[in-house]
């Protein structure tokens, strides 16, 4: 498929590098010397065009601007496009409609992860384009396709800003076997083959089995299980999620 990137920020080249294997790019900024050098970042060659002179006339847009900067993008981009498939957290279809003219419009939440090939996006927007939207995204990952833009808001909060809270724990994890003696690159390389190790372990069971599975009677798992309830570290995350969902509202 043939896909136009607005926007060469640190979200689309994430995209770029995952989608680039499988689709032709095409990279739209208003600043070409940042285009030249995101475009150096990929493997394969990918064309740019300048905001202000390209036409969206019958394209595939994936829209990967700040939410506060649509107004000023949408404004010089000229034609119609087939779809609009836009990263904005927060920014609703309904202001997308205003914004930018397409035929279809749709609305997706990937993350960091798409440049591995492994990221989680979340979809909603017009049906019609439901089996393409899957498709396409499905080249960097896999989708979840939900029934309305508060579900898409709320998996925002998870799987858009997850990487972030995963980061915090990797990162503790590593500073508490630094603080306890071990060697700082052998701690992450616990941590790394900790997340790996995770992924099919989630995939395949229910996390209070896996708790379960690893706390035995009076040991070691349910001390340090015991003193994570003590900081209210399931709390705290229902908390964050909560927050990030809520400035989704603004």
């Amino acid at each position: 498929m043939k896909v136009t990137i607005v926007g060469p920020g640190k979200m689309a080249l994430a995209l770029a590098k995952g989608l680039e294997k499988e689709h032709e790019l095409t990279i739209v900024g208003k600043d070409g010397e940042r285009l030249l050098k995101f475009t150096k970042q990929l493997e394969k060659h990918a064309k740019t065009a300048l905001i202000d002179k390209y036409e969206i006339d019958s394209q595939v847009l994936i829209l990967c601007v700040k939410p506060a900067a649509l107004k000023e993008s949408s404004s010089v981009l000229k034609g119609k496009a087939e779809t609009v498939y836009s990263i904005l957290a927060g920014t609703p279809l309904s202001e997308l409609k205003k914004a930018i003219k397409a035929e279809n419009h749709v609305r997706a939440m990937p993350n960091l992860a798409a440049q591995y090939y492994s990221s989680m996006t979340a979809l909603t927007g017009d049906d019609s384009k439901r089996e393409e939207a899957e498709t396409l995204f499905k080249s960097i990952g896999k989708t979840l396709w939900v029934d309305s833009e508060k579900e898409l808001d709320i998996a925002t909060a998870i799987a858009g800003s997850g990487p972030a809270y995963l980061a915090l724990v990797a990162e503790a994890l590593a500073d508490g076997g630094v603080k306890e003696g071990l060697k700082r690159a052998d701690a992450m390389k616990l941590v790394e083959g900790l997340f790996e190790g995770f992924a099919p372990l989630i995939a395949n069971s229910h996390p209070a089995l896996l708790k379960d599975a690893v706390m035995s009677p009076g040991g070691t798992t349910a001390a340090g299980c015991f003193t994570l309830e003590e900081s209210a570290v399931r709390a705290s995350f229902m908390k964050a999620v909560e927050r990030a969902y809520g400035l989704t509202k603004r």
